[in-house]
């Protein structure tokens, strides 16, 4: 339905892109992705025709955009700007009225096709109720939602969103992206720049990452969204997980900081190891975790994140195997961390390490297996501050005393 092809747009000497290109099939909802002045909405501006560019071609339809008339293209492609002023002080229902203005003549009214179009735009963006309201009395995410129904009002096959979500509380940015979903599925064609990159994994059947005056990256959210990928782009350090109950990263920011070189061991399961086997990855160290059942969500980060996990199946209990390679891993760690409940089957490999750390994901939560719990946010300067096995020959382990 929409084809870009080698789009190359500059503003006197400086090029902000160049050799752009991708395709978005009928049902497909497309992001763009990438630090801020990578050129997003240059490329939505160029799609819709309002930038000419110097150099490349857009096609809906397989028709070029340049063959048709302001009008023409307005009836294939509606946008919503990532601004939300107006020149005048309209109501709502007049601001979402204009959508109709490419499917009237210079002397038409709107007939009753026109006003159930606005009706049915309204209503899906949730602004009915502000219909009869002065536009400039809104809130910013309020007025995003009109502009979004004047996009719809216009019923078009290919729908562009500037940042559709920027002034959008948590709950009106999932509801926006949800419609924008259900709309693809009925077969509209979208493209949406979007700034949370969570969001657009979670949302968009692709990804195209602009950086640097180009494309980065363009696929699956799986294949675009890895840690490799975002330091070129963004020049910033995250951590790449998946969103829980999907298929779909989840990034994580980390801040600038040394690595810590230490092998660790987790025992433990839920969101407490979960939380703890992240972390530590983010922090540099070599991370195992087990012996934790299969399928719980601290198995499930662990294998995401490419950490040797001892797993037996739910319900099972601990075999030998399982417990003896665990085992094999504390004594190989700098340190065992101990992160929610472990069960009595663990505790052969928790005596198998030397130092060992219990983390609590709730500072407020008793402290795990009696020990004095390091706050999770702690963790890596916990672990940081510990010798390497190597270098610890004969100290003792954080759990004894010192008359042991």
């Amino acid at each position: 339905m929409l084809d870009v092809s080698d789009l190359a747009v500059s503003f006197g000497e400086q090029s902000v892109v160049s050799g752009v290109g991708f395709s978005v099939d009928r049902g497909s909802l497309v992001g763009l992705v990438g630090p801020n002045g990578a050129g997003k909405t240059t490329v939505l501006r160029a799609v819709k025709g309002t930038l000419d560019p110097d150099r490349g071609t857009v096609r809906v339809g397989g028709e070029p955009i340049s063959d048709r008339s302001a009008k023409a293209v307005s009836r294939l492609v509606a946008s919503t700007p990532q601004g939300t002023a107006l020149s005048f002080d309209f109501s709502v229902r007049q601001t979402v009225e204009m959508g109709r203005t490419p499917h009237l003549g210079r002397f038409d009214r709107m007939d009753e096709d026109d006003r159930n179009a606005v009706e049915t735009a309204m209503e899906r963006a949730s602004v009915t109720q502000f219909a009869d309201r002065p536009f400039t009395s809104l809130s910013g995410g309020e007025r995003q939602r009109v502009l979004l129904a004047r996009a719809l009002a216009q019923e078009t096959p290919v729908l562009l969103l500037d940042e559709p979500t920027a002034s959008l509380d948590i709950n009106h940015a999932v509801r926006t992206l949800e419609l924008v979903r259900t709309l693809v599925e009925d077969g509209k064609t979208a493209v949406a720049a979007i700034h949370d990159l969570n969001l657009a994994a979670r949302y968009c059947d692709e990804l195209v990452l602009l950086a640097g005056g180009g494309i980065r990256a363009a696929g699956r959210p799986a294949d675009v969204l890895t840690s490799d990928t975002l330091r070129d782009a963004f020049d910033a350090e995250t951590l790449v997980t998946t969103q829980p109950g999907t298929d779909a990263p989840l990034v994580t920011p980390l801040a600038d900081r040394e690595a810590v070189d230490r092998r660790i061991h987790v025992v433990g399961t839920g969101k407490p190891a979960a939380s703890a086997v992240s972390t530590l990855v983010g922090a540099g160290c070599r991370v195992s975790v087990g012996v934790v059942p299969a399928g719980d969500i601290a198995a499930e980060r662990a294998q995401d994140l490419g950490c040797e996990t001892v797993t037996v199946p739910a319900f099972a209990g601990i075999d030998d195997a399982a417990r003896e390679r665990a085992a094999e891993l504390a004594r190989a760690a700098d340190a065992v961390v101990i992160a929610g409940e472990t069960g009595d089957g663990n505790r052969p490999v928790v005596e198998a390490g030397g130092t060992c750390l219990a983390v609590e994901a709730d500072e407020s939560a008793p402290m795990s297996n009696g020990r004095d719990a390091v706050p999770m946010a702690a963790l890596p300067t916990a672990v940081a501050s510990l010798p390497p096995a190597a270098k610890r020959d004969a100290t003792p382990s954080l759990n004894q005393s010192t008359t042991d």
